[in-house]
């Protein structure tokens, strides 16, 4: 549309000259700025807009000190935060700052007038006491007003209400004089009480208009007059000044405003059906009681509501949209929340296996629009498929963590992921898909949208089946997306071509941070692939390759990647058939690597030769912290060597030698080493025959060694001779704070040892006796000695013969002496 305003003296409407200065069709080089809800934003044609600004609203922290500084007594300050965090729909409308305003206003009222009403819990609540507040103490400006009467208030919300109302479906949001005549308004009155709460006058050298407060009050003044006419209006109120079909009887109207609002794409009704929901409240009519005619039949319509709206909820199309969302907000209203709650704690324990009906899907969508702690991280496992994850898609949208593991899920939902990978407001950080049926295909479905997308940081693929073929999908999109920075494809079939993918991505890709291949085949070839790209690679700092066949030829091509990259901090290589010959190659690096913090190599065959190996780097090397040996034959030859080099390293913080066949002469050789080694933390020697012999040789380490937090002695065979060398240690030692002695014969008398230890010790957190042969008299021992012990959290007295009936008295007595105990 041409706009020609060549005559000065012709008048143009405001809607006109705004659509043609939007166009430029007038004042071409204007900037227009046009702030408004994003709904109504979307209603300007994409091309016309430059720019878009988001304008965000008050976080928790602006909304917590704008009530410290509303609220001068701290008491009060508190009350209302924990309200505001216990009611979450509450919180999220007080993101506006004119809301925060109004829930500011009306709680100061409600505390300092004493009225002993209760704080407002849902939104009609508080717009209900509001409006109550603001027709008793009203706020009179400018010329004096007339004198309200009780009776005049409730013709004035009446006439308000239907100002607004219609206004709401002509989108229209000011008034002239002229507008509040028609509707029966005396302009005078909007300036003293309730209408000077809602109604907002301003003048300019053309002309007054009028506005409500904020647009939810002309929402909420809309609904009351629509609750209030619906009891009596034979036509369709939502037909002004035409004929209708009749509808009489509260029900049918409302069900033709949830229509109406079912059917508004742009949503301009939605917070208008959620008033309409909540005035069926009782708390809420009671608060009106005075200004809003109350029938005798409100309990009825409350109850044939929360019917009428629990069915519409479970019917309708195969995606939940945001008009659907909406009945679950009326729900909330109507304080009917019974679904509400059950979703929600079923999606905090994760068991909505099996539950998943349209309905919980519309109130899933809900908690993910209000609850922080669901979008935060959205726990659905095994219960969605095709089908359910079509319908909650718009929904998922606003989650910060998805899991998703246990669903089945093959391409076809891939490529609904994808999309909403892709979509531009996607908020997703984190995504797990682990074990899934996900192949190739469904990873390049994935891939295509990590091109686009700048939000996912962590993307989990364990346990699918992607292979090579979607390793190399993904390693295409990762060359150009610059946001992804953990990847775990663990247990998915990839081979050597597959690493020479991934390979070439670590060769480019900047962000990568941590890259998880476990349980692949990728061989001693793709080893040597990666190998090749750590030469270069400067940001991975985690990576991941055990149970990958690596053998001695990958693990020496890594280790020459070692020499040169001193950038990543951790490298698993469990489970590849490693031995002395691979370990030869790899403590070389390590005795020239500065950056390597933990090495895994559990569960190969280095042997003696190795651990010897391990220890001449160990001598050089003050950059490792965590070393794990765990079940690597390295017997009492290869321990010593270990044991003689940690005697002067003051690098290393934890080291794992289970399943070793260590014996007493190995661990004699630990223990003499712990009396000079002040810097580890840790150390785990389960499952080897160390015995009383050996756990003695331990005891005495600890009472001169400061820095151990940790020891692990499960199944080393220790007896009642070592329990009291221990519990001798610990009354003097003050600094150990976990002991595991599962799986042993420590005794009775053991046990009363170690009782007479805790009530002197300090420091001891952690203790596991489990399956230790206490008996009823031993374990009634520990228990009583929390009596002068209160540091003690975790404790474990399971399997020792004392069973259910026993369990109980020891386990009252225990909490009796220390509240805080978990076990």
């Amino acid at each position: 549309m041409w706009l020609l305003a060549a005559d000065p003296k012709k008048e143009v409407p405001i809607d006109e000259l705004i659509t043609n200065i939007i166009r430029g069709n007038l004042l071409p080089d204007v900037a227009v700025w046009v702030t408004s809800r994003p709904g109504v934003a979307s209603l300007i044609p994409g091309g016309l807009v430059d720019r878009v600004t988001e304008i965000p609203g008050l976080s928790s922290t602006d909304i917590q000190l704008f009530l410290k500084h509303h609220f001068s007594e701290r008491e009060v300050d508190k009350k209302i935060w924990a309200h505001l965090e216990s009611h979450k729909m509450l919180m999220v409308m007080c993101s506006i700052p004119c809301i925060c305003w109004i829930l500011a206003e009306t709680l100061t009222y409600i505390i300092q007038s004493g009225t002993h009403e209760s704080l407002p819990k849902t939104c009609t609540e508080l717009y209900a006491q509001f409006c109550s507040m603001k027709a008793e103490i009203g706020e009179p400006r400018g010329r004096e007003p007339p004198k309200m009467e009780h009776g005049s208030n409730r013709k004035l919300l009446g006439n308000l209400g239907r100002l607004a109302f219609y206004g709401l479906l002509k989108r229209k949001y000011t008034f002239s004089e002229q507008d509040l005549k028609a509707y029966g308004i005396d302009p005078l009155l909007t300036q003293c009480s309730l209408g000077a709460g809602v109604v907002v006058r301003e003048e300019s050298f053309i002309h007054t208009t009028y506005r409500f407060t904020h647009l939810t009050i002309q929402e909420f003044l809309a609904a009351t007059f629509y609750h209030a006419s619906s009891k009596r209006a034979i036509f369709d109120l939502f037909s002004e000044n035409t004929m209708s079909w009749p509808k009489i009887g509260f029900q049918n109207h409302f069900k033709c405003a949830f229509q109406h609002s079912q059917q508004a794409e742009d949503g301009h009704l939605d917070v208008f059906v959620r008033f309409l929901a909540g005035l069926l409240s009782p708390v809420t009519l009671k608060t009106l009681a005075g200004l809003l005619a109350v029938g005798k039949d409100e309990g009825n319509h409350k109850t044939w509501a929360s019917g009428f709206l629990q069915g519409i909820l479970g019917s309708g199309g195969a995606v939940v949209s945001l008009r659907t969302v909406n009945l679950a907000y009326c729900l909330q209203e109507l304080q009917h929340s019974e679904l509400l709650r059950s979703v929600e704690e079923d999606l905090r324990l994760g068991s909505l296996t099996g539950k998943l009906t349209r309905a919980h899907c519309v109130v899933l969508g809900y908690l993910l629009h209000v609850s922080a702690e669901c979008s935060k991280e959205t726990n659905l496992p095994g219960c969605l498929n095709y089908s359910t994850v079509k319908c909650l898609l718009p929904q998922l949208l606003y989650c910060s963590h998805l899991r998703l593991e246990s669903n089945n899920f093959k391409d076809d939902v891939m490529e609904l992921l994808g999309s909403l990978l892709s979509a531009k407001d996607c908020q997703i950080q984190k995504m797990s898909l682990a074990e899934n049926a996900i192949s190739n295909k469904g990873a390049k479905a994935l891939s295509r949208a990590l091109l686009v997308n700048r939000t996912l940081t962590s993307l989990n693929l364990r346990n699918n089946n992607i292979g090579s073929k979607g390793a190399r999908f993904l390693a295409e999109a990762l060359k150009m997306n610059q946001a992804l920075v953990s990847l775990n494809l663990q247990s998915n079939g990839i081979d050597e071509a597959g690493a020479e993918a991934l390979a070439e991505v670590l060769q480019c890709n900047r962000k990568l941070v941590t890259l998880n291949m476990q349980k692949n085949i990728v061989g001693a070839g793709g080893a040597k692939r990666i190998a090749d790209a750590l030469k270069t690679n400067k940001t991975l700092t985690e990576l991941k390759i055990c149970s990958n066949q690596l053998g001695d030829k990958g693990t020496a091509a890594l280790a020459e990647a070692l020499t040169v990259n001193h950038t990543l901090l951790s490298l698993q290589l469990q489970s590849n058939s490693i031995s002395n010959r691979g370990m030869t190659a790899l403590t070389k690096a390590l005795s020239l690597n500065r950056g390597l913090v933990s090495l895994n190599l559990r569960e190969n065959s280095i042997g003696v030769e190795g651990a010897r190996n391990m220890a001449k780097a160990l001598q050089k090397n003050s950059s490792l912290q965590d070393l794990d040996l765990t079940a690597n034959l390295l017997h009492d030859d290869g321990v010593q060597a270990i044991a003689a080099a940690i005697k002067n390293n003051q690098g290393l913080r934890s080291l794992h030698l289970q399943w070793n066949f260590i014996k007493s002469s190995a661990t004699k050789a630990l223990a003499h080493s712990l009396h000079f080694n002040t810097t580890m933390e840790l150390l785990d020697l389960q499952e080897n025959a160390v015995g009383n012999e050996g756990v003695t040789f331990l005891a005495d380490a600890l009472k001169a060694n400061t820095s151990l937090r940790t020891l692990c002695l499960q199944g080393v065979s220790v007896g009642t001779g070592g329990a009291i060398a221990l519990a001798e240690a610990l009354m003097s030692n003050q600094t150990l704070q976990t002991l595991d002695l599962r799986g042993n014969s420590v005794g009775m008398e053991g046990a009363k040892a170690l009782a007479n230890a805790l009530k002197t010790n300090r420091s001891l957190k952690s203790l596991n006796l489990q399956e230790n042969s206490l008996g009823m008299d031993g374990a009634i021992f520990i228990a009583t000695a929390f009596k002068e012990n209160h540091q003690l959290t975790y404790i474990n007295l399971q399997g020792n013969g004392i069973g259910e009936s026993g369990a109980k008295v020891i386990s009252d007595t225990i909490r009796g002496n220390t509240p805080g105990l978990r076990g």
